[in-house]
């Protein structure tokens, strides 16, 4: 019956990857996470079903080499190329779960000094696992990455839909990192312009006279966005 808790949290943590991962500018790495995720557990399952049950043991080895890779992957999404921020605290809830549960079932065969040593090391991981959600969750916001993402739109022709160009650069910006947002403002007067709009591009033109105006941005990136524009037939609805 205990199994039957896991796979509940295998199912749960699955679903909400999957769903959440469409709020990141790349939602590849915790949309395939998740979806990983999804076919293990729909494997356990099945397994509950067969003449001898899947033990406990075998979800606790799972999660824990899964949430170490989700880890892994995840901090360095994260924090390093900042593609994405829900990777690392969803890994890390599995991560934990399974190590502390790993602890407590040996907790009777330990030494007090074992003991003090499993408790130092839950309460270690419950900081980091504290950390990764507060750090991901909760203030995980990503401008550059927004910006990177409606660069890619903009280059494969989509504007407007869901992950099109003007949805991504209206997120490409932060309080904490200014300097980037000027990036957002050139890139949504440009295509404001290209598409006629020009109540919308003279708005996002005062913004980014707000911000410095262009000597604000970099040249290049002016001209990457430039270039994109009419080298594609621009979609105006994502498919």
């Amino acid at each position: 019956m205990e199994t039957w808790w896991f796979l509940v949290l295998e199912f749960a943590v699955a679903i909400i990857l999957i769903s959440m991962s469409g709020r990141q500018p790349f939602p590849g790495p915790s949309k395939r996470y998740g979806t990983v995720l999804l076919i293990a557990a729909s494997l356990l399952l099945i397994g509950e079903t067969s003449p001898r049950e899947t033990e406990v043991q075998v979800h606790l080895f799972f999660l824990l080499v899964f949430g170490s890779v989700g880890l892994i992957r995840g901090v360095k999404n994260m924090l390093v190329t900042r593609e994405e921020v829900i990777v690392a605290p969803f890994a890390g809830i599995l991560f934990s779960i399974s190590a502390t549960a790993m602890m407590a079932e040996q907790w009777d065969t330990l030494t007090q000094f074992e003991e003090y040593a499993a408790f130092a090391t839950i309460v270690v991981i419950g900081a980091c696992q504290t950390w990764l959600v507060f750090r991901g969750l909760l203030i995980g916001r990503l401008p550059l990455a927004w910006s990177k993402a409606g660069l890619v739109a903009l280059e494969k022709g989509y504007i407007t839909g869901q992950h099109g160009a003007l949805e991504c650069f209206e997120k490409a910006w932060d309080l904490e990192e200014e300097h980037l947002n000027p990036m957002a403002w050139v890139a949504l007067n440009r295509i404001h312009n290209f598409l006629g709009n020009s109540a919308e591009a003279e708005h996002w033109r005062k913004r980014l006279s707000e911000s410095g105006g262009e000597d604000a941005v970099a040249k290049e990136w002016i001209d990457a966005i430039e270039s994109a524009l009419p080298s594609h037939n621009l979609a105006l609805e994502q498919e």
